[in-house]
């Protein structure tokens, strides 16, 4: 019998014991990922880069999964990234949710780009900077124990560059940023879900609102309530 809604796990910020199952979707940016974890061990996955499509491929991808990627648990990104691609993936993940009736829970696309970078680097300070949007990057700081330590902003990349302080770089716009600034070393990274036990546990959080990462573009004429 279907629930009423989807359930947001009481227990988001704890580490999943092994019987406990999960379904990662990850549609935020140009890369689309699917994966299915017991406990923090993958069990399948799926990454492609599809730039566009990802409707139309995030299902099938799902279903192709086993056991159709059937989860108790259900972890989505939030953004930020592509408008399209964040509301697909969240609808897909609410639907499923309430199909189903797992727990639901979201993450920042940037903390798992930050995450890839520092398990490949040994836990060190790394900058994350991704496509935005007209022609500005999404970019964020993360500690050496994986905390933001600079909030997430969207500038042009001349301001990119400058507000970057850290040595490492990761993302998509990694390399073009590390160009732009002179110095570092760039990881060029897409966020995939395969990679999802590389999150701490406190950064799922039981709001799955779409995170844009920057103010909408159309305004209310004014007297509009």
């Amino acid at each position: 019998m279907l629930r009423d809604k989807p359930r947001v796990s009481a227990g988001a910020k704890d580490t999943p014991p092994p019987s406990v199952t999960t379904l990662v979707i990850d549609s935020a940016t140009d890369a689309c990922s699917v994966a299915l974890f017991a406990g923090d061990t993958l069990i399948a996955g799926d990454f492609r880069v599809l730039g566009r499509g990802h409707a139309e491929a995030l299902v099938p991808m799902i279903a192709a999964l086993p056991g159709r990627g059937r989860a108790s648990r259900i972890a989505v990104a939030v953004g930020p990234g592509s408008f399209t691609g964040v509301r697909v993936g969240l609808a897909a993940a609410r639907a499923l949710a309430l199909a189903w009736g797992s727990d639901l829970v979201g993450y920042p696309t940037l903390a798992l780009v930050a995450a890839m970078a520092r398990s490949a680097e040994g836990g060190q300070a790394v900058g994350v900077a991704m496509t935005g949007g007209h022609g500005e990057w999404f970019i964020e700081g993360f500690g050496s124990d994986g905390t933001s330590s600079r909030p997430l902003a969207s500038l042009v990349p001349h301001a990119a560059a400058i507000e970057t302080v850290e040595h490492i770089v990761a993302g998509n716009q990694a390399e073009a940023l590390v160009a732009a600034r002179g110095t570092g070393r760039a990881l060029p990274l897409w966020p995939d879900a395969r990679a999802f036990a590389l999150l701490a546990p406190d950064v799922l959080q039981a709001d799955t609102q779409p995170l844009y990462g920057r103010a909408p573009d159309a305004k209310l004429p004014a007297g509009t309530v």
